[in-house]
């Protein structure tokens, strides 16, 4: 058997954190986790990405609220458990899809970058590994994405017109670690 070195377990033993501990992550953490997402690969040395670091919780309120309704109506016909489970939070007016999280950063990605997609979910990668490691959680809230339709947040979030969102991600101290989920045995193919 292959000995398995410190990388290898901290991409086995990262978890999508949705309970998180009333404490706030510095400047200096966030910085570093944002460090380790720019050295991940990047099509034709592109570096396509940006970001935009949300504490506050009024606009993250407004993102949730923007953002409930038109996931509900995304998964209108979905009849699977997780998707029950979860369209039952989403019309909860409680319910907040950014779990409460001290912060939120959103990557975006240049518009006309033709590997904007791919390298800032290898960036958003890098950065929740990166958080793992330094004892945070994090959980890419892909939900959030949908405020990419309200010119009127998008303002208010400074995103420039050349870029959209790619991979919202919310990080803070664990309250909750959730056990690791069965594993399928990955289907490959010799040739």
């Amino acid at each position: 058997m292959i000995e398995e070195g410190p990388v290898i377990s901290n991409i086995k033993t990262r978890r999508s954190v949705r309970n998180y501990a009333d404490r706030p992550v510095s400047d200096e953490v966030i910085e570093s986790i944002i460090d380790a997402g720019i050295h991940a690969p990047t099509g034709l040395g592109l570096q396509p990405w940006r970001f935009v670091v949300i504490r506050d919780k009024d606009i993250m309120k407004q993102m949730s609220t923007h953002c409930k309704p038109k996931l509900l109506k995304q998964l209108e016909g979905v009849n699977i458990d997780a998707a029950a489970q979860f369209k039952k939070m989403l019309r909860s007016e409680e319910f907040d899809i950014f779990y409460n999280a001290p912060v939120l950063i959103i990557v975006l990605g240049n518009k006309n970058a033709p590997t904007a997609d791919f390298d800032c979910a290898m960036c958003a990668q890098n950065m929740m590994l990166a958080a793992h490691s330094m004892g945070l959680g994090s959980c890419w809230i892909g939900t959030a994405c949908l405020v990419q339709d309200n010119p009127e947040m998008l303002q208010k979030l400074k995103i420039p017109e050349d870029y959209k969102v790619v991979a919202p991600i919310i990080f803070g101290y664990g309250g909750t670690v959730p056990a690791a989920p069965p594993r399928n045995d990955p289907v490959i193919t010799w040739i």
